[in-house]
Parts: C-alpha cells; sequence; structure tokens
C-alpha cells in the first residue's frame, strides 16, 4: 500500500481510507471486524469515521461505528499503528449547539468521540 501526505500536516496516511459509515447498522461488528481486519492486511491504516454514524442512524444509534472500531483498536492493540479520521459536523442531539462548527459542539464532539473510541 502506498502512503501519502495528509495536506501539510506531516502526517503519512495509507493512500486508501476505509469508511466505516455502515457499521452498527447496515453492517454488525462481527461483519465490520472481519472488513477492518481484510483492510488493515492489505495495508490500510486510515479510518474515517463520523460521531453520527451509522448511516441512517437513529439517535441511540449515534457514535455507534466509532464504538465498533474503537473495540476492533483495543482488541487487535493497533491504536497507535492507525490513522483515525472523524467528523463533527452533523447534529448529535435536539438542542442548539448539538450541531455545527462552534468552538463548544467541536469540544463536546471530540470529547464524546474519544469515550466511544
Amino acid at each position: 500500500m502506498k502512503t501519502k501526505r495528509l495536506g501539510q500536516t506531516g502526517l503519512k496516511v495509507s493512500e486508501i481510507c476505509l469508511g466505516t459509515m455502515t457499521f452498527g447498522n447496515q453492517c454488525d461488528e462481527t461483519s465490520s471486524f472481519a472488513i477492518l481486519d481484510r483492510a488493515w492486511d492489505s495495508g490500510v491504516f486510515f479510518l474515517d469515521t463520523a460521531d453520527v454514524y451509522p448511516l441512517g442512524a437513529t439517535p441511540e444509534m449515534r457514535g455507534r461505528s466509532e464504538s465498533i472500531v474503537g473495540r476492533w483498536l483495543k482488541e487487535r492493540r493497533r491504536r497507535d499503528r492507525v490513522v483515525l479520521a472523524t467528523k463533527c459536523r452533523g447534529a448529535t442531539g435536539e438542542g442548539a449547539n448539538d450541531v455545527g462548527l462552534s468552538r463548544k459542539h467541536i469540544l463536546a464532539a471530540v470529547e464524546q468521540s474519544l469515550l466511544r473510541l
């Protein structure tokens, strides 16, 4: 697998990034782990998720994809070898500050993502 620099960050990532938007709804945890294992074995170490995943999530399902990825990282002991991108703009609740890119929402989203991961 080729690697590329991520913008001007100096960070190197696998040329392919695995999206996890179906993990936890369309794809159960066992299947998600199998997909993650196959990607890893192919050299993919750049993963993409979001606090509102899985796709089509009900409010109580939001963040489930991150939780699955977190369990995989822990079980496979790969936390320090994976580059994980997560997004935080989407609505995570009904409150006025539960959506968007305000400092308040970003900090809350980061904290919640870290807990799930």
